[in-house]
């Protein structure tokens, strides 16, 4: 474990002392190499921003930026290989050792640092250890403070996404906004509508996937940004549930559920909106219990334009309103014939990330928490896929060919045909042989 640089000021003596991560290694020599070479060239060069805060808190380094006196064209002169990923902006990407990492030009240190969102990330480190603080960065590492640099409104101005990175880095890092920092992204939450669907969504990414989701969606609706991200979700808070199966309203089931799945996106993001349609759904009958009629059909549908509208890929679209639409289903609703349908529409890859959210949502509702319809459903999918059972039309002994060789017209009818027969054989798996089904064709022809 790293010693603690808060505590241990000998840290900051060297570059290699701060390195000591067995598997970071190899990476640590190639920034170091890049930093030399520039230094070599006569040019200031020096490691910034999340990594250095990273190492100040005793944590892992992840992204490696560089800031360099030298102008991008300079950066090209000294290296073989640079890609000009932002080169308009001042950067580019140096690959060293098939390893890419990102160099960018500054014309002064402290104005460069005086750039940045927030003091802890405005710190830079030269090869030596020693790390350049203008703004109080360290201080605030010290006291668990998220703090702008300057001043908030300027500073989320300048890149309204930084709203959602000051309420992900507060819940990651366990740190606390400072007062103004809180009070300035409450009173710019609009401006995030003005960014990027795509850069929205990879912050969202990041926030779901983090160790606390429902914390961070939870300061993300309690500084205003939830309505301006998802709108559909705003509409949770306080939307109570009249349900004996449920004692949380909409909101506060929905982050139990966030925070009992594991951390893949699929499943998260479907977590967050699978009940994204009980607010249009409710009704309330003659006793006052609460019912939500088909939100998982409507809410797959709401879901889809979410996801649409925040750029997602067809994939992660596709696999996420599945599990919206799936995840009311249970063993005691369904039959054997059941199961194989449920596995056939949603892919027996995405059967494990199912059973995870329903789990989840099982232990986000009112108890007892009986998981035992979720269990024989997951024991049943696996009898039935350990037996290599038909569940779809090419896993039939016979095909629309055949029915074309036995006199069939090429048309709508072999496709009607086809998907009658895989009925019975869902329903009976021993029909599926050449012979049987050939003869249910015969026995119910009709032309």
């Amino acid at each position: 474990m790293m010693n603690n640089p808060l505590e241990d000021p000998v840290f900051f003596n060297g570059f290699n002392s701060i390195f000591i991560y067995g598997d970071y290694m190899e990476t640590t020599g190639q920034v170091k190499t890049i930093i030399q070479r520039l230094l070599a060239g006569g040019y200031e060069a020096y490691l910034v921003g999340g990594s250095v805060r990273d190492m100040v808190l005793g944590r892992r380094p992840h992204d490696q930026d560089i800031i360099t006196s030298a102008s991008p064209g300079q950066v090209k002169k000294i290296f073989n290989k640079v890609i000009p990923v932002g080169e308009k902006h001042g950067t580019v990407a140096v690959v060293e050792n098939k390893a890419s990492f990102e160099v960018t030009s500054f014309n002064s240190l402290e104005q460069d640092l005086s750039r940045r969102d927030f003091t802890m990330n405005s710190l830079a480190m030269d090869i030596n250890g020693k790390v350049y603080d203008y703004f109080g960065g360290v201080d605030d590492i010290k006291n668990k403070v998220i703090r702008t640099v300057g001043n908030p409104g300027e500073r989320f101005k300048a890149d309204p996404l930084r709203l959602m990175r000051a309420v992900r880095f507060a819940v990651d890092l366990g740190f606390s906004m400072h007062a103004e920092t809180r009070a300035s992204i409450i009173e710019n939450c609009h401006l995030i509508k003005d960014t990027a669907a795509e850069r929205v969504r990879d912050e969202l990414c990041k926030i779901l996937l983090s160790g606390s989701p429902g914390r961070c969606v939870r300061l993300l609706q309690e500084c205003g940004l939830l309505r301006h991200i998802i709108p559909e979700l705003a509409e949770f808070v306080g939307f109570e549930q009249w349900n004996r199966h449920h004692d949380k309203d909409v909101f506060e089931h929905t982050l139990a559920v966030l925070d009992n799945t594991p951390a893949t996106l699929k499943v998260r993001m479907a977590a967050l909106l699978h009940d994204v349609a009980k607010p249009v759904t409710f009704s309330l009958d003659e006793k006052n219990e609460g019912h939500f009629f088909n939100h998982n059909i409507v809410g797959e549908q709401m879901a889809r334009v979410i996801l649409n509208r925040l750029k997602f890929s067809n994939d992660t679209i596709a696999a996420v309103t599945s599990l919206v639409r799936e995840h009311t289903s249970r063993y005691n609703q369904i039959s054997t014939p059941g199961v194989k349908r449920l596995i056939r529409r949603i892919g027996a890859e995405n059967l494990d990330d199912l059973f995870a959210l329903q789990l989840a949502d099982i232990s986000g509702s009112a108890g007892p928490f009986d998981t035992g319809a979720v269990d024989r459903m997951r024991q049943e999918a696996a009898s039935i896929l350990a037996g290599r059972e038909p569940l779809s039309v090419k896993d039939l002994a016979i095909s629309g060919r055949d029915l074309i060789n036995m006199g069939f017209p090429p048309g709508p009818k072999i496709g009607e045909i086809i998907k009658n027969l895989l009925e019975l054989v869902l329903e009976n798996p021993q029909l599926n042989t050449r012979k049987s089904l050939k003869n249910i064709v015969k026995e119910n022809r009709s032309d």
